[in-house]
Parts: C-alpha cells; structure tokens; sequence
C-alpha cells in the first residue's frame, strides 16, 4: 500500500509495547486515525518528539484499509504551542480540544475547516481573556461541523420564528437536547431547559457568526450553555469540561 502524507494534530497517545506506541492523529487530509509507531518509544527515535500531546506534525502514514491500525513511518514537528506549557488553564483548553476531537468524531471523516479552527483556537489560548470567546467558538464550529449547530433564531422544536424576540433583547429559553432556543410553547415540554439572558443568546449568535469573543457577564452563562450541548451530543460530560474557565 503507498505511504501518505498528512499534516496532524496529535490528540491521544497510547503505549503499545516496550519499545511502540499508538498514536491518534486528527489530520486535516484523512481526519482522524489511530496509527502504530514502531520504535516510537526508543530514545533515539526517529519520530523526534511529535508524540507530545497537542503537537502538530507532518507525517507519513501507510493506510490499513482491512480495519487494523495505520503504520506511521514518518513524524516530524511543525508547530508546538508554548503557552500551554505555562499556563495551566491553557492547557486544559488545550486538552478539551484534543477531548473533543478524538472523542466526537468518527475515523477517516475528514473534517478541514475544523482541522483549521482548532489550529487557530490553540494558538490563541495564551490570552486568558479571549480564551472562553475561542473555546466557545470551537464549541460551534465542533457542532456545525458534526451537523448538530443549534438553533439560533427560530425555536429548535417547532421552528417559529424568533428573530423580533432576539432583537428586542428579552430573555429565551434553551434546550441543549432539543438543540436551540425554544420559543414559549415548546420551552415546558424540554426536559432540560435552560434560561438564556438576552445579552447571552446575542454572543452565542455573534460566535455562531464567525465571531471569538464574548462580554465578560455573558462568559458564564455561554460557557455553560454550550457545555451541555457538546454533552448531549457527545452522550456524555466531556471529562475536561469541568476544568475549563467557566465550565
């Protein structure tokens, strides 16, 4: 079979012998892969350091299409992110990421756009006040991308429209399992509704629309609020949510 080549995020690692090493690779080309390093864990090795967790690397990789593990014969580094060496909230952003990445998608469904927003997120998690802002906005992205995107304008239920509500600024309700806003009728039938100020659903809608911020009073709600929506589709509470700032 020929060799790949891939750039790739490495977001698990997992020792396989004295001397080999699983890693799980989120690449932009194939998505995400479980590759076998052979000599990975000798001190001369030759995949240097791209083992570390939340390393970027380019790599080569000959493809197991019988549904074993991928052979990874070539690892180098292409970027590392200091800062979260230093900053320990960082890295616990850092690591929700890589939580979610290899977690909450399915093998070789290769996701670019994604590949690229947690490249970016990653390098922007040294400024603690832009981090919830980006680890929000990853949230999103993460959902659209996974085609689970909330609803924002109209009721996740029945789908009346809510936009003249939003503009006025009033306070909505929130369904994390029904996936979006609920408008009067359908907020009692929720099981888990949640209540969403009018300032927190504009910064949810300002993320959903490209934007990375978020007002410092509206910082907890959001994070909470997205917090269990990544949970209900991810059928559980990812295990870093309750490290990060606000989660």
């Amino acid at each position: 079979m020929p060799a790949e080549k891939a750039l790739a995020l490495v977001v698990r690692g997992t020792d396989w012998s004295e001397t080999s090493r699983i890693a799980t690779l989120w690449t932009r080309e194939f998505g995400k892969v479980r590759a076998l390093a052979k000599g990975g864990r000798r001190l001369k090795s030759s995949f240097e350091v791209a083992f570390d967790l939340l390393t970027v690397c380019r790599v080569v990789v000959i493809r197991k299409h019988s549904g074993g593990l991928d052979l990874l014969t070539e690892a180098q580094v292409a970027e590392r992110f200091p800062h979260l060496r230093s900053d320990l909230q960082a890295l616990y952003a850092g690591y929700y990421v890589a939580e979610l990445l290899a977690d909450g998608t399915q093998d070789y469904d290769p996701h670019p756009a994604l590949f690229d927003v947690a490249l970016e997120t990653l390098r922007s998690l040294a400024d603690p006040a832009d981090r919830p802002g980006r680890v929000s906005a990853f949230e999103l992205a993460w959902l659209r991308e996974l085609g689970y995107s909330p609803r924002l304008d109209a009721c996740a239920t029945c789908g009346n429209d809510l936009t003249s509500q939003a503009a006025s600024g009033s306070r909505v309700g929130y369904g994390p399992t029904a996936g979006g806003v609920l408008c009067p009728d359908c907020l009692p039938t929720a099981r888990d509704r949640q209540s969403l100020s009018g300032p927190g659903w504009a910064g949810l809608r300002g993320l959903a629309r490209g934007g990375t911020s978020l007002p410092q009073g509206t910082r907890t709600e959001v994070r909470q609020v997205l917090g269990l929506t990544v949970s209900a589709v991810l059928g559980r509470r990812p295990r870093l949510l309750g490290y990060l700032d606000g989660g």
